[in-house]
């Protein structure tokens, strides 16, 4: 008979599942400061659909989403829970990266078994709808997606995590569970960017800008591009960043803070403040000469910070090129100057996550080792709240960071 509830460090034979489970869970009375959000439960383990898996995580990737799920902005993950998924639990439970072994899965599953060893991605979308099954809309666009982990709730931060049967991917058994826990998140967002829009993907001797290269989705940036035979020119804002980006294949690397001309376009109208500003966006693109060569523009520029970086990376882009942006970590206002943009016919395009093909293909990538996860750090089950804490406090270290879950 089933126990109903085992400890982190027990074993639980393959294919048992029992009641109950231990999560490091998010509810509204403790919106905040990661350290204090996040707190050790004890809860159902959720029940499967028929397109479902159940796995039990062994190791959960750490993101930035659930800095913003603990803090209840930009917005209140339980209320969307209630509201999208008819879930009164009042509970969130985040993690958008996982490693793990299948124990139960549902009546229409196919791609996966018990007993198999997976990494789950985190793209979740309405499965049965006509126009996805029909190939007439890519699923991570269509209005039914939602990010596993966070806007739908029992990620991995518990041993026990609900899935989509699709999002479980081979797990590469040549590396560790934590290592395998460590990519997909960052890995096929970047893939996806670089790869997955019509002619502006990565070709042989392409020079790409990838900014924050030593973060989760620029060391993966970086390890792509490489590659796929292009040159990645990193952004960093420290010295001591410069070795880990090189050491992926970073042909060349900037540090941001040589330069003081970051935040929102100024207007045309005020030229004295415009001068300036162009000055500085031309200083930096010299920086990019001076790597690559006196002329030689970014085909691709990879962004993220948004508000404070769009305008100079929307001047360097290449004529013909694409900035292509998946975030506004440092916020959403972005300004470009449109005379540039039309008349060098650029292309601005948003991206947010990816399909099953994408991250099936950034997964191959790893599978043959030509990526590197880029684990900089292990955390206990009990540090979720202090990990997501120093992200909150931009104190992590370089790479990508998990959390060991289910050790038994």
């Amino acid at each position: 008979m089933a126990k109903e509830l085992y400890e982190l460090n027990e074993a639980i034979p393959v294919g048992e599942v029992p009641k109950k489970m231990y999560a490091m869970a998010i509810r509204k009375e403790r919106y905040g400061e990661p350290k204090n959000a996040f707190k050790k439960e004890v809860i159902d383990v959720p029940e499967i659909g028929p397109d479902d898996a159940l796995v039990l995580v062994r190791a959960a990737g750490i993101n930035y989403n659930n800095v913003w799920a603990s803090l209840g902005i930009p917005l209140d993950m339980i209320d969307v829970h209630v509201k999208d998924q008819n879930d009164h639990s009042g509970v969130h439970i985040g993690g958008s990266d996982a490693s793990g072994i299948v124990y139960k899965v549902g009546a229409n599953v196919k791609n996966v078994k018990v007993g198999d060893e997976v990494v789950v991605h985190c793209g979740m979308w309405d499965v049965n709808n006509a126009d996805i099954k029909a190939g007439k809309v890519d699923p991570i666009v269509h209005t039914s997606n939602r990010i596993w982990g966070y806007e739908v709730s029992y990620g991995s931060f518990a041993q026990f995590t609900k899935v989509q049967a699709h999002q479980c991917l081979p797990r590469p058994k040549h590396l560790s569970w934590e290592a395998s826990a460590a990519y997909m998140l960052v890995g096929a967002t970047a893939y996806r960017m670089l790869m997955g829009f019509a002619e502006h993907t990565v070709r042989k001797d392409d020079v790409v800008l990838i900014w924050g290269g030593a973060g989760g989705l620029g060391s993966m940036a970086i390890q792509i591009v490489r590659e796929m035979g292009g040159k990645p020119i990193a952004v960093v804002n420290d010295t001591s960043k410069f070795d880990f980006c090189k050491s992926l294949g970073a042909v060349g690397v900037i540090n941001r803070k040589d330069f003081n001309h970051w935040g929102m376009l100024p207007h045309w109208k005020d030229e004295a403040k415009y001068a300036e500003w162009i000055k500085g966006a031309r200083a930096f693109g010299k920086a990019i000469w001076e790597i690559v060569g006196k002329g030689v523009n970014p085909r691709i520029v990879f962004e993220h910070p948004g508000e404070t970086t769009i305008p100079t990376s929307c001047m360097v882009v290449d004529r013909g090129g694409m900035v292509v942006i998946c975030a506004g970590t440092t916020g959403y206002n972005a300004t470009v100057d449109l005379r540039y943009h039309w008349m060098h016919q650029k292309r601005l395009q948003g991206s947010h996550f990816a399909n099953d093909e994408q991250c099936t293909a950034f997964n191959n990538l790893v599978l043959e080792k030509r990526i590197d996860p880029c684990l900089s750090q292990t955390f206990t089950f009990e540090q979720i709240g202090d990990v997501h804490q120093m992200m909150y406090e931009n104190k992590h270290p370089h790479g990508n960071m998990v959390a060991t879950v289910q050790l038994g």
